[in-house]
């Protein structure tokens, strides 16, 4: 359940509609979604602290994943009883490869056309080995021992939009432990038909997908500043569709 879009630059907003959601829902099970922006960090952690789940959404980038995972960490060790919280950091695929794409094409080059289709499951990759870092540092071996669960990283926007692209890209090449792929029907359909599981493959190839970011930083391309704009995108968006959706169960209720 998300907090409104429109406070994810204000802290204490986040903090005070996550509250108030967490406790008129009031089931274990609940997440409350939170995007990784700036002001959502130090909301996240203080959520965490009161035992209070979180789905930290919008993540795009290494800096992005890292704030999100640090933020849990900080609010386990302020919680006193951390083993009743959960958390997930939705690490969002699909929409980098096609910004970053667009960036490739217009450069034109063999050399940058080569790299279409391959950043996005890159950045993952290398997003995937930071958080067995983190998770597997003594950091968090300590609030392990006080019932502490890892972060789970989410590969959220996992349908592939280039035609061009194996239908099932984003899943078969990021399958590994403690992860969670929230699939569109399409695309679950499309790998129960012909996906292949060939192992934990989030963790092959890692240090090939840190050559393939830094050809792209020789190219030029700033994947910093296009993960930025992702992410601004993504807020814009989500507060668009949280706008209709409040505007569809309003028209329905005035109509019973």
């Amino acid at each position: 359940l998300e907090v409104s879009p429109h406070l994810a630059h204000d802290t204490a907003g986040t903090i005070a509609e996550a509250r108030r959601l967490w406790q008129a829902v009031d089931r274990p099970n609940l997440m409350i979604k939170v995007p990784a922006t700036p002001e959502g960090i130090p909301a996240i952690e203080t959520l965490i602290a009161e035992g209070i789940s979180v789905n930290v959404t919008l993540i795009f980038a290494l800096a992005h994943y890292e704030a999100a995972a640090h933020a849990y960490l900080r609010g386990l060790e302020r919680s006193p009883d951390p083993h009743r919280t959960a958390s997930v950091a939705s690490f969002f695929v699909s929409r980098v490869d096609t910004a970053v794409d667009r960036a490739l094409e217009a450069i034109g080059t063999p050399e940058a056309l080569a790299l279409r289709g391959q950043i996005a499951v890159a950045n993952a990759k290398v997003a995937y080995r930071r958080f067995q870092e983190i998770f597997g540092g003594e950091a968090f071996a300590a609030l392990r021992r006080r019932g502490a669960r890892v972060q789970r990283p989410l590969w959220a926007s996992t349908s592939t939009k280039n035609p061009a692209y194996s239908d099932v890209l984003y899943v078969e090449e990021l399958i590994g432990p403690d992860t969670v792929n929230t699939l569109p029907p399409h695309t679950l359909e499309a790998f129960l038909d012909h996906g292949q599981v060939r192992g934990d493959t989030v963790q092959e190839g890692v240090d090939e997908a840190e050559a393939a970011l830094a050809r792209l930083a020789d190219l030029g391309v700033d994947l910093g500043a296009i993960t930025e704009q992702l992410q601004v995108d993504g807020v814009a968006a989500f507060a668009t569709s949280y706008d209709q959706l409040l505007a569809a169960l309003e028209e329905k209720r005035r109509s019973i």
